[in-house]
């Protein structure tokens, strides 16, 4: 038997966390999934599943990336979510890594560019969700084999969740995409 119809908001962003937060944790209870992976750079998208998952992990920005040497998520904001049990992922991107630089640097788009950008055509929550999902992996915070639900957004904020088994990103491909709960449906 197959779960409601997904949710698709008629804006984006921030707006739209606490309704998306709310069918996260309603569709991870039906399911039985204990692993949740929130993109949240100032902790406020992952204050919506602080204390209402068994794992809850927080993937940030990378340190340096709105300016040089600098972390978006404070030392106190950090601290507090771990207090409250999140595990915290602050680490390159998965799409962002050295590719970026060279691009930068000379031109052209590599392969993360180009799986970067064909995901955005879901939606850019949608690309964030499968980047933390791998990432959390990879750093072993989540189970390997194992549902998953990923939550991101466009901007700040959650407007984006898809249940997964996410893989490492040497086997990127071999990721099962299950279930979409909600994402944005816009004209361009």
């Amino acid at each position: 038997m197959l779960w409601r119809d997904a949710m698709y908001w008629k804006e984006r962003g921030k707006a739209m966390t606490l309704r998306t937060a709310e069918l996260v944790l309603e569709r991870a209870q039906e399911r039985g999934i204990e692993d949740v992976v929130v993109a949240s750079n100032t902790g406020y998208t992952a204050d919506f599943f602080l204390g209402k998952v068994r794992n809850l992990v927080v993937v940030t920005h990378h340190t340096g990336f709105g300016q040089g040497g600098e972390q978006e998520l404070t030392c106190e904001e950090r601290q507090r979510l771990e207090t409250g049990g999140a595990r915290i992922l602050t680490t390159t991107h998965l799409f962002a890594n050295v590719e970026r630089a060279v691009t930068n640097k000379f031109g052209g788009l590599y392969p993360g560019g180009l799986v970067s950008a064909t995901l955005r055509m879901f939606g850019q929550g949608t690309k964030v969700c499968l980047e933390i999902a791998t990432m959390a992996l990879d750093a072993g915070l989540v189970p390997y084999g194992k549902e998953i639900i990923a939550v991101g957004g466009a901007g700040r904020g959650a407007d984006s969740a898809w249940v997964l088994i996410p893989e490492h990103s040497n086997v990127f491909f071999d990721t099962q995409v299950l279930e979409l709960i909600a994402k944005p449906r816009l004209p361009r």
